[in-house]
């Protein structure tokens, strides 16, 4: 007995004992479609080269079990190469962007407390699965984005970096406050990173060393200039 799956636009169908999502597409790549491309390194959920959508929510090939009729595509918002192939430049470009690593190195004592405050953010294996699933990155691709603002946290909290103004500048413009923290980078990261939480505390970190939200700061006239809005209601009664 056999189950159909289909990869992008083509249906392929594959022996029913075949039930991880990696397994599946070299089987159809040796035995069916030698031009099939798809990426993958440690086949152990490491690497996050394999990273695709399944049925529209963002999945780890090689940790992923399929069913019958199941649809599996390129992530989102990233150039597709070939089939199941994405240009990942953007690891690199956004890793940059938000300054995303040690920079003045202080010799401060360290506590195990301190490495655990950052050793989640430091387990993000750069999947771009955040990334496909973000909405505010779909609509503007100069938005920094979810793994790289966690990436930032991780360092403007590491007690070894000195440079602290140097992170929180790098992070403010299509940063922190273009951030709608709806989760969807949560739900679907492999590594179980709380992102939107990162943000949030990166937002909190950010004021408190003088930066401001610029849709609040946009707003010269304060908040005397509601007195003329009509809102359709009025929360006293008349």
């Amino acid at each position: 007995m056999n189950k159909n799956i289909k990869i992008i636009n083509t249906s392929y169908s594959i022996d029913e004992s075949i039930n991880n999502l990696l397994e599946a597409l070299i089987y159809l790549k040796e035995n069916k479609n030698n031009t099939l491309s798809f990426k993958y390194g440690c086949k152990s959920g490491v690497c996050g080269s394999c990273a695709v959508r399944v049925n529209g929510i963002e999945k780890l090939a090689c940790t992923c079990s399929i069913k019958n009729d199941d649809v599996i595509e390129p992530l989102k918002n990233l150039p597709i190469l070939k089939d199941l192939i994405v240009d990942d430049t953007n690891i690199i470009n956004k890793l940059n962007q938000s300054k995303a690593q040690l920079s003045e190195k202080s010799d401060v004592q360290i506590s195990q407390n301190d490495v655990n405050i950052i050793d989640i953010e430091s387990n993000c294996i750069l999947c771009n699965s955040c990334y496909s699933s973000c909405p505010v990155y779909e609509v503007n691709p100069k938005f920094i984005g979810p793994f790289a603002l966690a990436r930032a946290y991780r360092y403007v909290s590491d007690k070894k970096e000195q440079n602290l103004k140097t992170k929180l500048d790098a992070i403010q413009d299509s940063g922190v406050w273009d951030c709608t923290l709806c989760g969807a980078c949560d739900l679907v990261c492999p590594q179980n990173i709380t992102i939107k939480d990162d943000i949030m505390k990166l937002q909190n970190i950010s004021v408190q060393n003088g930066y401001e939200n610029p849709a609040f700061s946009s707003n010269a006239g304060g908040f005397d200039s509601f007195d003329s809005v009509d809102f359709g209601f009025n929360p006293n009664g008349f």
